[in-house]
């Protein structure tokens, strides 16, 4: 069966696991999902090594998933699953703070692990998420993830679920005067306890870091990146207006835009 959804490679369900092409960091990637297996961590598939077509070979997570769905179905701009998402990346990094690539790891970004530095999912938004019964099973398309501080992963999930989307509206989001509130709803949810006006300058900064290497592969021939051109447009356009909210909107006490 092939599976909905993904703008760059394609993946299959044979059974109960998902074969999709692997890529020079689907070891790193799998040690990472390792990890967090044997750190009890649920909201993550499961890797099984290479196929004998050389595919990657991860555990499917069962629920709902996006797809290619516009608008978003109603659960992608419930609280519940707001706060669901925020205590999952806090899981995420709390657990990986320790996690120790193994030797010449590669990540798509490039990043090496530092001290201070976690291991984010880097893509943690509503497309990529699995909801079963109203709950949040875990997120899935791994290819990503990489070293990172805990801000500029979280900064995209505020984009993607927040959402501080430009096209937000055009994805189903009717409600832009409650931004504010379900912003702090997230961070609370995560229990963020750093600078909230800062945050934002993060935000700003990983939409338009998104967006540059978006333009860059795009400008190398890579035809998904291509593809992807007009979603690196509305990440420009989103950090604009990110960067021109008022001082109230990163007050915990603010519910407004």
């Amino acid at each position: 069966m092939v599976l909905p959804g993904g703008n760059t490679t394609g993946a299959v369900r044979i059974g109960d696991v998902v074969h999709k092409p692997a890529s020079p960091w689907t070891p790193a990637v799998h040690a990472l999902l390792r990890h967090l297996e044997s750190a009890g961590f649920e909201g993550a598939p499961r890797a099984f090594g290479i196929d004998a077509e050389g595919r990657e070979m991860l555990s499917y997570l069962p629920g709902e998933t996006i797809g290619g769905r516009i608008p978003w179905p109603a659960w992608a701009f419930a609280d519940a699953t707001l706060v669901q998402t925020g205590r999952w990346l806090r899981r995420l990094h709390d657990l990986t703070e320790d996690f120790s690539p193994p030797p010449g790891a590669r990540w798509f970004a490039g990043a090496t692990m530092r001290p201070g530095m976690v291991v984010g999912h880097q893509d943690a938004a509503p497309y990529n998420a699995v909801v079963a019964g109203g709950s949040l099973t875990g997120f899935f398309d791994w290819d990503t993830a990489g070293p990172s501080t805990r801000e500029f992963d979280l900064a995209f999930s505020a984009l993607s679920w927040v959402p501080l989307y430009a096209q937000a509206e055009a994805l189903g989001f009717d409600r832009p005067d409650d931004r504010g509130r379900r912003l702090h709803l997230l961070l609370d949810a995560y229990a963020y306890a750093g600078d909230r006006r800062r945050f934002g300058t993060v935000i700003v900064e990983r939409a338009r870091r998104q967006a540059e290497v978006m333009r860059s592969m795009a400008g190398a021939g890579d035809p998904a990146a291509t593809a992807l051109l007009p979603v690196a447009a509305g990440l420009e356009r989103s950090a604009d207006e990110v960067e021109n909210l008022p001082e109230a909107f990163w007050s915990p006490q603010s519910s407004s835009t």
